[in-house]
């Protein structure tokens, strides 16, 4: 068979060798056939039983999700949990079977059909694009019925060619992706997605190689084709020749000796090779994921995204956790991190992660009543939050940070209500640090451009700059449509994040980055280079980081990181940073 590379988009590093495991959609051309009026009430039956075994295995899927899985993924599985739940889906099809005696299958396509027709009209390409989501939805209840479901061989003992498998699919479903951490495979390579789809984050969380937006891979890929995944050029190459099969294997293994060699970094300090001290805080969702942080020396907690504790336990809200629940999971994390600081992130509710009860008839929710907006809404949800994270830091370090800010007015009512929030616990006998740190979280352009309004007010900056890149660049990041134009190298947001850590170095206030750009390695020497002193990622990218911060000389790139922030070319910009990541730098 001839060799043929496919060109993709690199969103998880690493090598992965296998034969490819084709995963194909249901089949939407399904049989068709009317039922008699004697059946009718078994097919209606049979659509039910089908649809809560798929509602059965998203719960289950959300209560195994992976300590250190980015918060993301959660908010994908209450979606299209929510999804299979709208009466538009769970109940049009019943009515379907009743009066037009359509089988099951028949009818849940034909509802399908009626509504990816009219999501097809809408005009703004947020909602346009969640038909992706009611399409997965629709097939995992299509598999169920016609019994054509597709697992991948579970982990064991198999011989390891036989484990080393390639998963090929048009897109995975955040379900499915989540489902493969039980199964034996090396490799993702998907048609669509971007740096920041969701079949990115898990290939990223469960550190497996990933070449995603390869347009035909697909159908291009045959099962059991040999398959290589350089997932650092974001490259599929299939039926390699035995040269190249043995030059990537000898590759994969060299990566592997590297990855062990990582471990014994973890009580080595990050400092520069000219002697400049950096910090390396782990980010986290839950209490339980202070273990990962400690394992690989973290310095201490730089988000813990507490959106988490308010989605509840069962893969939506079906209550809002109480002060007591609060207050009991950050103490834990306080407790956890041995002294080690804990920067506490306020509700985060909105774009991609609801809950119950949350508005869900906004044009775009990435620019509507979400984070800080949403708290100010709910001053009483708010105060109970700031009681319970008033209340953790008396047991450790505490800092507290303020997602989506962009007005002063903003700023005033959060410290008002932090202040009334105080002087219900010093009424109550509650004990907390009343010098308690509270920050800013640059993630929107105007947060960015007015810095001083925050300076002036509070004790450090934040920056997500998964957001920021988004709302710059004004791209939707979960749009694959658009994957292509996020870019963390855009001129704009180099700008950007030039100004806010020059500004807040003048001020002398602390500023760390918590987005997607502080695990990145490609970026490390970049961000250094830039002025940055604090990054924040998710545990598992925090040794990988840490061992680019030895290896950089401050002295010897500064000069070739002021060349890239003077410069508007994105190609050139591009081909510097490639040479930042050289050793040693050229200059």
């Amino acid at each position: 068979m001839a060799s043929f590379s496919l060109h993709g988009i690199p969103v998880s590093r690493g090598i992965a060798v296998g034969r490819a495991h084709l995963l194909t959609p249901a089949a939407l051309d399904v049989k068709h056939y009317l039922v008699g009026q004697t059946q009718v009430e078994a097919e209606v039956r049979r659509l039910q039983n089908a649809f809560a075994v798929v509602h059965q295995e998203l719960r289950t899927i959300w209560e195994e999700l992976p300590a250190d899985a980015p918060p993301e993924l959660g908010a994908f599985i209450d979606i299209h949990i929510l999804i299979l739940s709208d009466p538009m889906l769970a109940d049009a099809p019943l009515n379907i079977i009743r009066s037009r005696h359509y089988n099951a299958e028949w009818a849940l396509v034909t509802q399908i059909d009626e509504l990816i027709a009219q999501f097809d009209e809408i005009e703004d390409p947020y909602l346009r694009a969640r038909k992706v989501d009611i399409q997965q939805v629709a097939e995992r209840v299509l598999k169920v019925l016609t019994g054509t479901a597709q697992l991948l061989p579970p982990n064991g003992d198999e011989d390891a060619a036989q484990a080393s498998l390639i998963v090929v699919a048009h897109d995975i479903s955040p379900a499915d992706m989540l489902q493969f951490r039980n199964h034996a495979f090396a490799g993702i390579a998907t048609d669509v997605g971007g740096q920041n789809s969701h079949t990115a984050l898990v290939a990223r969380s469960l550190d497996v190689p990933a070449a995603v937006g390869l347009s035909n891979a697909s159908l291009l890929i045959k099962q059991d084709d040999w398959v290589i995944i350089d997932g650092d050029a974001g490259v599929a190459i299939v039926n390699p020749s035995a040269l190249m099969l043995s030059q990537y294997r000898e590759m994969q293994a060299k990566l592997q000796r590297e990855r062990k060699k990582l471990g014994k970094l973890k009580k080595t300090p990050a400092v520069t090779l000219d002697g400049t001290a950096v910090t390396l805080l782990a980010n986290i969702e839950l209490p339980e994921d202070c273990a990962a942080a400690m394992e690989v020396g973290a310095s201490g907690i730089g988000l813990f995204r507490s959106e988490f504790l308010f989605m509840g336990h069962s893969g939506y809200a079906s209550k809002l956790p109480s002060e007591e629940e609060q207050f009991d999971a950050y103490r834990r994390a306080v407790v956890a991190m041995k002294g080690r600081p804990v920067t506490i992130r306020t509700l985060d509710i909105g774009a991609d992660k609801r809950l119950d009860g949350f508005d869900q008839t906004a044009i775009n929710p990435a620019l509507g009543l979400r984070a800080i907006r949403y708290c100010m809404a709910e001053p009483q949800l708010f105060m109970t939050q700031l009681r319970a994270i008033l209340r953790a830091s008396a047991f450790g370090p505490v800092k507290l940070l303020i997602p989506m800010l962009s007005h002063s007015f903003e700023v005033t009512q959060t410290l008002s209500l932090l202040n009334q929030a105080k002087a219900q616990l010093i009424k109550a006998g509650q004990k907390f640090d009343d010098g308690i740190k509270i920050g800013a979280m640059i993630e929107v352009p105007a947060a960015a451009l007015t810095l001083q309004t925050f300076i002036r007010r509070m004790d450090f900056l934040s920056i997500g700059t998964n957001d920021l890149i988004q709302y710059t660049l004004a791209i939707d990041r979960s749009d694959h449509e658009v994957a292509h134009l996020y870019d963390p190298l855009h001129p704009a947001v180099l700008l950007l994040l030039a100004m806010t850590v020059a500004a807040a170095a003048k001020a002398g206030i602390p500023v760390s980055i918590c987005g997607g750009m502080a695990g990145d390695t490609k970026l490390t020497r970049l961000l250094l280079g830039m002025g940055f002193r604090e990054l924040s990622m998710p545990p598992a990218q925090l040794l990988s980081v840490k061992q680019e911060v030895l290896a950089c000389d401050l002295e010897r790139i500064t000069p070739l990181v002021r060349k890239i922030l003077r410069s508007d070319d994105p190609s050139a910009i591009k081909q510097l940073v490639g040479q930042l990541a050289e050793a040693p730098v050229a200059v």
